[in-house]
Parts: C-alpha cells; structure tokens; sequence
C-alpha cells in the first residue's frame, strides 16, 4: 500500500501547478481563474527511496517496484463550500475519500495571478478552508448523533460506543476547533476514522513561495510554519514554479545542477513525501529477490502477518515466519547470503513489529 493526499485550497493557490509538477503530468489544467479543475485528477508518483536501489543492485534484481504515492487534484473551495457555494459539495465529498489533507498556501505576490479574497493572507485561507470543513462535520455529525441517540435509547451497544465518538467530536467543532482535536483516545481512533470527518483527517500545509524563497522561506511562510506548530500539523516549504521546471528536466545531474544552484538540497517532492510519511505513521520494508525488489508502506506498529497481508491475503492468512534482514544488516553483510552467514538474519513470529527498512522474506502455508 502506499497513500493518498488531496491537494486542497483556494482558487489561485497553485494546486493545480503543482499537482502538473509533482507528478510530472499535464493532466490537471493549471489556469488563472477559479475551478480549473472540475474533476479530481488523479496522479501516482514513485516514492523515491534510495535503499530500494541499494537493495536492488546487492540481489541483482531484474527489476525495482517502489511504493507508490497518489496525489488527488480537488476543485477550489471558497467561503459558502459547506452550504454548497462554488463547487463546494463535489469538493467536500472528494476530500473524504482521501488518507491525509495537503493544503497549499499562496505565500506570494503576484499582480499578474488574481486571488480570490482579494490580498494575500495564508493563515487567512487556511482558517477559510477549515472552517467550512468544521461546518460540513458539523451538519454531518448532528444528523449522526440524532440517529444514534434514538438507537441508543432503545438499548443498542454500537450506538452508545458510537455516541462516545460523535458527542466529543461535536463538542470540538462547536468550539471552533476540529475533530482531530477533540481528545479521542488512541484506542477509539479508527472508529473515528470510520465516520469520515474532514477534519479529523491529518493535514499537511504547503507554503508555496516565490523562486526566491525557495530555499529559506518568507515571512508568510514563516507565519504558516508558526500556524502549523499551533495546529499540531507540518508545514512545507516549496516553490510551485520550482517544481514544475524541474519536472521537464528529465536528465537526473540536470536536476541536481539546477537545484543546487538555487540552494536546494531536495525536490518539493521529496519533502511532502517525507512529512506526509510522518504524517500518517508509515514505514516502509522491503522484499528483495533476483526477479525485483519491490518496497511496500505499512503503518508504524504492524505485526508481521498484517505486513505480509499487504503483499497477498493468503500470506496473513497462512503465515508462519518472517525471515527478517535489517537494512544496515543487509548492506553491511552485501546481501542476504552474506547476512545468514553472519547470522543477521532472524524467524519472526506472529507478534513482531515491522520495523522501517526491513528486509522481509514470508513464509506461509494454505
């Protein structure tokens, strides 16, 4: 499994520009007027891993499969999006299909590209996009619970346990706060999952910035990093027009060239790959053989036979151990003969938590 991001934000914030870059495609149409893109595009990048190679050439392997990450283009929201204004329902619905939120921030001027508030003001468009998502889980949520108390009255467990959810989440948002907000314990977290609120959905924030800025930030990049801390979300700094010069760059020391001479160490790519990582507790392990070396993203705290699961069904339900390389091991013994002989490989059972970058060989028996 990899994971999904909804870029999300205002009409005019560069969403669309660098949806193209990111995934080095044409297939969201980046123009200078509100809703551009009228259906979610839809766009898979490989996640760059550089272990993955190093995994591949020590296997010999035929062929590399890396993780992959979906970026999902969402229409413009503006301020009415819960009580349907602009494409607002389309928007909103998008969005819950999604695993995390990345919203992008102007955080430059530019007289030639028009905003649609009027000014540029990112902590302004940020609270305009969360507060109609606090208002689309709030009609959502005040449906809900009338349902659930009524069932509830009439003796029924799950509504009663799905109460215990709902009636927090509500006390949240009517205190202007969102639902991730609301002081759910960790162990409840997937049944608050299972409602689809907007806001209870991890958010990434993306400054995007001027070529100028790109390697040290603004001041108004600066205010999003400050808003994001407060918020208990990350921020990203990167530069739209950047990131889609680079993605005509098809030549890899043409990329490193070009980077480096604006200061930069990494793509923007790169950097919303590791946050959004972060974001959603994700590790990576990987199965390395002769015939390809394929890299699978799990969340953090996976048991073994749930990993294997993620390769093929009949793995989980047959599992019997895990053989279990650590990267370093593997490296460092130049493969996986080398890590047996030196007895670096370890059996596994059913309660062994996958770490990132493990080496991973199942077996398992149907």
């Amino acid at each position: 499994m990899g994971f999904n991001c909804g870029i999300v934000g205002l009409p005019n914030v560069g969403k669309s520009t660098l949806f193209n870059a990111l995934t080095a495609t044409a297939a969201a149409e980046a123009a200078n007027y509100p809703f551009c893109t009228i259906e979610p595009n839809i766009g898979r990048v490989a996640v760059p891993d550089d272990r993955l190679s190093v995994c591949a050439r020590l296997a010999k392997s035929a062929k590399i499969v890396p993780t992959p990450l979906e970026f999902v283009d969402i229409a413009g929201l503006v301020r009415g999006a819960s009580q349907g204004q602009g494409l607002g329902n389309q928007f909103l619905g998008h969005i819950r299909e999604v695993d995390a939120i990345a919203q992008v921030l102007r955080c430059f001027a530019d007289d030639n590209v028009i905003h649609v508030e009027g000014s540029v003001d990112p902590i302004r468009d940020a609270e305009t996009v969360e507060t109609e998502l606090m208002l689309a889980d709030m009609e959502s949520l005040e449906r809900r619970e009338h349902t659930a108390q009524k069932r509830a009255r009439g003796g029924e467990r799950d509504a009663k346990a799905q109460l215990e959810i709902i009636e927090p989440a509500l006390v949240a948002l009517r205190d202007g706060r969102p639902a991730r907000a609301a002081g759910i314990p960790a162990d409840r977290q997937r049944e608050l999952k299972a409602l689809q609120l907007l806001t209870a959905k991890p958010i990434l924030y993306i400054a995007n910035v001027d070529e100028a800025s790109a390697a040290a930030g603004n001041s108004e990049s600066r205010r999003v990093a400050d808003f994001a801390a407060q918020q208990g979300a990350r921020s990203v700094v990167i530069s739209a027009a950047i990131e889609a010069e680079l993605a005509h760059l098809a030549d890899a020391e043409e990329r490193r060239e070009y980077l480096a001479a604006l200061g930069l160490g990494e793509t923007g790519l790169d950097r919303i790959i590791r946050a959004g990582y972060g974001l959603l507790d994700l590790v990576t392990f990987f199965t390395v053989g002769p015939k390809e070396s394929k890299a699978w993203t799990v969340t953090s705290g996976m048991k073994a036979p749930q990993a294997a699961g993620v390769i093929h069904t009949d793995f989980e339900k047959g599992f019997i151990r895990a053989e279990t390389i650590a990267y370093a091991d593997f490296v460092a013994c130049g493969g996986e003969m080398g890590a047996k002989d030196a007895g670096r490989m370890r059996l596994e059972g059913a309660d062994y938590v996958v770490q990132d970058g493990d080496v991973m060989h199942f077996r398992f028996n149907v």
